[in-house]
């Protein structure tokens, strides 16, 4: 009985044949017996390639494994090889152990190739790339489909490999300036951003060729050749795009400065103007309502006076005593008696008027609410009343070196300049305590 297993320290692929068989010497290499013992270390995979005339068919047995070979732990094998002989005959397959945790690295370097600067289209310069690709195997399944198993040399797959990461990395860093919009002379400085172009193109590309899954891509070094007769030209004509890049931005700055500046200015003037007609507004509505007592009374009088010139005719009203000549008794007492009344009704209507008006005038116009704006890092905000002032010097917000303002100054000015804001940083220090009772 044989003991199939894979001893290699170092292998990507290794094929297993009996012990004293070199490979592919007999066809004995193939002739596996029920009852050998298959052991699958972690970290790899056994393949058995079962020749058939219609196709090739193969089990895939993943570590760890250590079990006698039946049957029912392989699916195509019980399919083809019956019991006959009590178990006992030997079935055609070729072994191969496939290691899925080795990372194999690749150094690859690229001789100088001509890259042209967008700016320039006719002016090659050389640049040359170097640097280290490492992969394992993932997909081993896939990666059977694309490389034959069988006299699998590692050496000869390395340099497939190597050859096709040199002309990827080629190809994506000839057309860096343009996809990337950089200028050429400054590819040195944007090593990790090409990296990582470079690595996104390369990964689909290994895994679609060879099977392989790209772990990491380093690109060391990428070299231009300053001793191009195009190089001067171009890195001139790159220092002078950067200053004038550099200017204009500052150009930029400089404008949204003013306008912000220009845009805070508008918008105080204009808190302004609605605190001015809020507080004049408040002001009309108070002395509005302080002389409406006096209005109505004034209203009330010219009532009152129509209404006793009316009572003044009532002496001569013929109250149907006489044929309405002379002075009538009658609508004289009448005319007393109700003038009586009504000076009685505009004597507690005075009285009345008269405490509403006084109590209108004795009550104190509302106190001016001013408002307050702080400026701390160029950054204005408010505004505040002075209450809350007092909160943002609880909590720090507000020190004696922060700007103030308010309306009627002429200019900012720090807070502890500000008598009313000053005061607000004034703590009450209790007074010492008294010396020991002697």
């Amino acid at each position: 009985m044989n003991v199939i297993r894979c001893d290699e320290e170092k292998y990507l692929v290794w094929k297993w044949r009996p012990l004293g068989q070199e490979v592919n010497s007999t066809s004995r290499e193939n002739s596996i017996r029920y009852g050998s013992t298959l052991r699958v270390k972690d970290g790899e995979v056994a393949v058995f390639v079962y020749m058939q005339q219609n196709a090739t068919l193969q089990d895939f047995i993943e570590g760890p494994y250590d079990q006698t070979i039946k049957t029912g732990n392989f699916p195509v094998l019980a399919n083809l090889v019956g019991m006959a002989w009590g178990g006992e005959s030997p079935f055609q397959a070729e072994v191969y152990f496939i290691n899925l945790q080795s990372n194999n690295q690749l150094r690859f370097g690229i001789p100088y190739f001509d890259v042209f600067d967008p700016r320039l289209p006719d002016h090659g310069i050389p640049v040359c790339v170097r640097g280290t690709i490492t992969f394992n195997i993932t997909d081993y399944r896939n990666f059977i489909k694309l490389n034959r198993l069988i006299e699998f040399d590692l050496d000869s797959f390395l340099e497939q490999i190597k050859a096709a990461v040199c002309r990827y990395v080629k190809s994506v860093v000839a057309n860096i300036p343009r996809t990337m919009n950089i200028p050429l002379v400054q590819m040195e400085t944007q090593i990790l951003e090409i990296n990582q172009k470079v690595q996104g193109f390369l990964t689909s590309r290994l895994q679609d060729d060879f099977g392989v899954n790209l772990k990491a891509l380093d690109i060391s070094a990428i070299e231009v050749d300053k001793d191009s007769p195009y190089y001067e030209e171009v890195r001139q004509l790159t220092a002078g795009n950067t200053a004038r890049t550099m200017n204009a931005q500052t150009d930029v700055n400089i404008q949204n400065l003013r306008d912000m500046q220009a845009i805070n200015t508008e918008n105080v003037a204009e808190t302004m103007r609605i605190q001015r007609e809020e507080a004049q507004r408040a002001q009309r509505l108070q002395s509005e309502t302080n002389f409406l007592g006096a209005h109505s009374i004034d209203k009330q009088a010219e009532v009152l006076k129509a209404a006793a010139e009316s009572l003044g005719q009532m002496g001569t009203m013929n109250m149907g005593g006489g044929d309405g000549g002379g002075l009538n008794p009658a609508g004289m007492m009448t005319g007393m008696m109700m003038g009586g009344a009504m000076g009685q009704q505009m004597a507690g209507m005075m009285s009345q008027m008269g405490q509403t008006v006084q109590g209108g005038m004795n009550t104190p116009p509302p106190m001016p609410n001013v408002q307050y704006f702080t400026a701390v890092n160029g950054q204005q905000a408010g505004p505040f009343t002075i209450q809350q002032l007092q909160l943002l010097v609880g909590n720090g917000q507000l020190t004696k070196q922060t700007y103030v303002w308010k309306q009627g100054m002429a200019n900012w000015d720090f807070a502890e300049n500000v008598p009313e804001v000053a005061a607000l940083f004034v703590t009450n220090t209790p007074p010492p305590p008294p010396p020991p009772v002697p």
